[in-house]
């Protein structure tokens, strides 16, 4: 029987109006009575997701910023990488003559935007966590753990494609990159990611990658969903994302709670 379990949140474990279902709810907190672990595995903000955290009233593990900070069962920073402070400058400013793009930064327990964004503000309906505004070409560029790059409209993709492939071109190695949804590209530091940060968790515990599964649905959970014992995808996964795995097997729709149904058919 698998001991952990790890899930993203948007387009996986929260609802299409990107909330906690009480039957999640109620699966979730039979898990933890049952000893098994969980892990929020997102590329949300920590604070964000220590206040759906505190909602659904269990002890979880938490991976954020999509593996740059990882918090234990009791809130501690167990892990943390962030960019330095010179290449998060150089990335902050990438977009800055863009009026299709908006920049955003996680810094410590904050989240800073370019530019006013009301389409961002609709995903923490839940947590009330929002944004300060900051100036690309002069903010403190300490404790970064993300920069991420959006639009409000998925038809801009081909727009953040070719953004992706310049910040590859730019900085190669020296950063992660991923697709989280068609209009939402984000950037981390060298090797950040989900699976690394999984590993990070199930070490911490004295599991193994073997113990656990996973359930995801973006290009950003790509590292998670290969190295988990078990991946899921969501059937309205990227195209990429099931294209690059798969053997993995496709369950339902977060609309309809698949990743709860699933587990409480599995562990329950």
């Amino acid at each position: 029987m698998f001991r952990v379990v790890a899930s993203d949140l948007d387009g996986t474990l929260l609802t299409p109006e990107h909330r906690l279902s009480r039957y999640t709810k109620q699966v979730l907190q039979a898990l933890r009575r049952k000893d098994i672990h969980f892990v929020f595995a997102t590329g949300r903000h920590h604070i964000d997701v220590a206040q759906m955290r505190e909602d659904m009233e269990i002890d979880a593990f938490m991976i954020t910023s999509n593996g740059a900070r990882v918090h234990d069962s009791k809130g501690n920073l167990i892990f943390s990488q962030s960019f330095t402070p010179e290449l998060a400058s150089e990335i902050a400013k990438i977009c800055i003559d863009d009026p299709l793009v908006y920049t955003h930064l996680y810094r410590g327990d904050n989240w800073l935007i370019n530019k006013e964004d009301s389409y961002s503000l609709e995903f923490h309906k839940l947590t009330q966590f929002s944004y300060q505004l900051f100036n690309p070409l002069d903010f403190d560029t300490n404790d970064i753990a993300k920069i991420y790059f959006t639009t409000t409209d998925d038809a801009l993709y081909p727009h953040l494609v070719e953004l992706k492939n310049r910040l590859e071109a730019i900085f190669g190695n020296k950063i992660s990159v991923a697709f989280s949804t068609l209009n939402c590209l984000e950037v981390m530091a060298e090797n950040v990611s989900k699976g690394n940060a999984l590993k990070n968790v199930v070490e911490k515990l004295g599991l193994n990658l073997q113990d656990s599964i996973a359930f995801g649905d973006g290009m950003n959970d790509l590292e998670m969903l290969s190295v988990a014992g078990k991946g899921c995808i969501m059937q309205d996964a990227s195209v990429e994302l099931r294209k690059k795995l798969p053997n993995l097997e496709v369950i339902g729709s977060n609309a309809d709670d698949a990743v709860p149904h699933y587990l409480s058919n599995l562990l329950l």
